[in-house]
């Protein structure tokens, strides 16, 4: 009996938000079906990946991380290898400095880095901050302001800090709000729902529903984009077609299978090697779940990625 294919036609699409300006530009979203299935409908964008920088430089980083970037000596140098890393659609940079129970620098400081980088690259440029709430409210601010004109994505709009991140970033400086909530629907539809009521173009906000590294309660992930995507699409759910991006590497590079030292392990094999596995694993799973755009930091998992983005659509 032949195989007759219905494909699934949804009325509704994912909003297309494209990040930076000039001639280097990323589109992430847009698409009326489900990850990956070519088969219903041809993908409008292709799902992107990034490279993620920290303000802290290479302090920390794993041994194949800091042999990429063998002989970058500044913020600059980092910036340019990354977005020079083989499959790399955009560069992120991480201020974890700013981070009052670490480095605590100042914000000053971290313009001053956050300049710098942007200076050093013409590709799209993503912004996240420290993950402390009442830092974050007073440094993405200012480094909208710093970013006038690059149309970059600010991370870290949270819930208890969004009145100053959403209207900076989106309304006084017109860049593109990265609304994060930690893996729940209802919380992820409502925080895009408060940040539209403060004047923010729904088309200028990205989601960052949450994630976790594989094998660390996985299904919640799964479950929750999953419902994200069925009710953007199949319910016409406006205040969830919203595209997601989902920093896959700081779950990886936290978990005791990637941060493990042989000597500790010696059955679980070469530490680098496990990291990067658990890097291409989680991003996999992230981008067959519903995430438009991954964010990662070994050159093997970025390469890995974007090739497999590739063979799949």
């Amino acid at each position: 009996m032949p195989f007759n294919q219905k494909p699934q036609k949804f009325n509704a699409k994912i909003n297309s938000v494209t990040i930076g300006s000039g001639d280097k530009t990323v589109s992430i979203g847009g698409n009326s079906t489900f990850p990956f299935y070519t088969f219903d409908a041809p993908e409008e964008n292709t799902p992107k990946v990034g490279v993620e920088i920290s303000d802290m430089g290479l302090e920390g980083a794993p041994d194949g991380i800091k042999a990429y970037y063998e002989g970058a000596e500044t913020m600059a140098d980092i910036a340019k290898k990354a977005a020079a890393m083989e499959g790399a659609d955009f560069v992120t940079l991480i201020l974890e400095g700013g981070d009052p129970n670490g480095a605590n620098k100042s914000i000053e400081e971290l313009i001053a880095v956050v300049k710098e980088v942007a200076e050093a690259i013409d590709c799209p440029l993503v912004v996240e901050g420290c993950k402390n709430v009442e830092k974050d409210a007073e440094l993405l601010p200012k480094v909208a302001e710093a970013l006038q004109g690059r149309n970059v994505l600010l991370l870290s709009e949270k819930e208890e800090n969004y009145k100053a991140i959403g209207a900076a970033a989106g309304l006084a400086y017109d860049q593109i709000v990265g609304a994060e909530s930690a893996v729940d629907i209802n919380l992820a539809k409502q925080l895009n729902v408060v940040t539209t009521q403060l004047g923010v173009d729904a088309k200028k906000i990205v989601m960052n529903v949450g994630s976790a590294a594989v094998g660390y309660g996985y299904e919640y992930v799964v479950s929750t984009m999953d419902r994200i995507k069925g009710a953007a699409l199949s319910q016409n759910d406006n205040m969830l077609q919203m595209p997601i991006i989902t920093p896959v590497s700081s779950e990886v590079w936290g978990v005791k299978e990637a941060m493990a030292s042989e000597a500790d392990m010696p059955e679980w094999g070469s530490r680098d090697e496990r990291g990067i596995d658990m890097e291409i694993m989680t991003a996999a799973a992230d981008l067959a779940s519903g995430s438009d755009a991954v964010i990662l930091r070994h050159p093997q998992a970025v390469k890995t990625i974007s090739e497999m983005i590739k063979a799949l659509v």
